[in-house]
């Protein structure tokens, strides 16, 4: 039970986080640092939460809002 509070609390810290940064490359970046945390928090590898949340990071902004800065 202690682990699915901290998964939640620390996928809710990366989607905090994730919305940071003025540019794609910016986000990517934030993304990443917090896919790797979130990772190593429950127990994954965080070179994979790093790659998944950089992803997440760099294309989510531009997906829910298309002309945000940085999104074409």
């Amino acid at each position: 039970m202690t682990s699915k509070f901290k998964l939640f609390g620390a996928f809710g810290v990366a989607a905090i986080l994730a919305a940071c940064g003025a540019t794609p490359g910016e986000r990517a970046a934030t993304g990443a640092l917090a896919g790797a945390a979130t990772a190593q928090v429950v127990g994954e590898n965080a070179v994979n939460g790093a790659l998944i949340g950089g992803a997440i990071g760099g294309i989510a902004p531009c997906v829910t809002n298309p002309n945000a800065n940085g999104c074409y």
